[in-house]
């Protein structure tokens, strides 16, 4: 009896004909097993989006069951990797070959992974929120990997203006005094001595970037070491004093406003072999109320825009 249950997508007229850019699902939730270079296979809790595009005018609607099942596929059977992210785009088309020319697919997110601590090297967990965004368009597969890496910027004017402060404050101190070393040591020591200091703020780089049409394999981990070590004040997980004074060393040599942080990662990200980049730069600024941003991009035809 079941045999004979009625499709309404397949069987029914549209209310209206026209064709759809993308038809599907979103925020279906799944635990996918992630392979990447560097990193031991790792089960993350994604969330998908999920489509085709709907190109027959008189069709009701897609099958987004089938959708759903594809997903369960790479969810339960498979490993994430490039290859079969666009095995399960061919999956969604050749379920859909009399409705759609078109799949796509975003999975999000957190992705933890052990770091050092700066000096002390003792081992803690950072989550880095992932985006992980793959098209199959008439034949043609394309690949976008995002993520997000938090650090601390200190801001160089707020840096002048301390060391203008220490500077006024050593003179009201030691003006027509005599000098010696012990003095001026324990002078810089205390809390009359530093009498300003720069402020900061945890600060976000929105990366994404688009992998070259050859990648078999993430390289997630690649990526964020580019960024932090080139913005040099990478957010800390376990911390030892020796850590957080060395976090403030990094940060007093890598004063930066949101314009220094988005040149370094653009003329970084230009050196790499990607596709296309976009950069959003984001410093939650402690003095003020409001955001500093920059963006850059790679500038490359039809690619990203800010």
């Amino acid at each position: 009896m079941q045999n004979n249950m009625p499709d309404i997508a397949h069987s029914a007229s549209a209310l209206q004909t026209g064709t759809l850019d993308w038809v599907g699902m979103g925020n279906i939730e799944l635990p996918l097993v992630l392979e990447s270079k560097g990193l031991n296979q790792v089960t993350v809790t994604a969330k998908a989006d999920a489509f085709v595009n709907l190109q027959k005018e008189d069709a009701k609607g897609i099958h987004m069951s089938r959708l759903f099942l594809a997903l369960d596929t790479l969810s339960c059977e498979q490993v994430l990797t490039p290859k079969t992210l666009k095995q399960l785009l061919d999956n969604f088309l050749s379920t859909h070959s009399d409705l759609s020319t078109g799949a796509k697919v975003t999975l999000q997110f957190e992705l933890p992974i052990r770091r050092p601590s700066l000096l002390s090297k003792k081992m803690g967990w950072k989550s880095y929120p992932i985006t992980l965004d793959a098209t199959l368009i008439n034949g043609i597969y394309k690949l976008e990997l995002a993520l997000d890496v938090a650090y601390s910027s200190t801001c160089p004017c707020s840096a002048a203006l301390s060391r203008q402060l220490i500077q006024n404050a050593f003179q009201q101190a030691f003006d027509g005094k005599q000098l010696d070393f012990h003095s001026v040591h324990d002078w810089l020591g205390s809390t009359e001595g530093i009498v300003a200091t720069p402020h900061s703020q945890r600060s976000i780089a929105n990366i994404k970037v688009k992998l070259t049409d050859n990648s078999t394999e993430f390289e997630i981990l690649d990526l964020i070491e580019l960024v932090e070590n080139e913005l040099k004040t990478p957010v800390q997980a376990a911390v030892k004093r020796e850590d957080e004074q060395e976090f403030a060393r990094l940060n007093g040599q890598n004063l930066m406003f949101c314009e220094d942080a988005a040149r370094k990662l653009k003329a970084l990200l230009n050196q790499q072999t990607y596709l296309d980049f976009y950069v959003k730069i984001n410093h939650y600024e402690s003095l003020h109320a409001h955001d500093a941003v920059a963006y850059a991009v790679k500038g490359v035809e039809d690619g990203y825009r800010v």
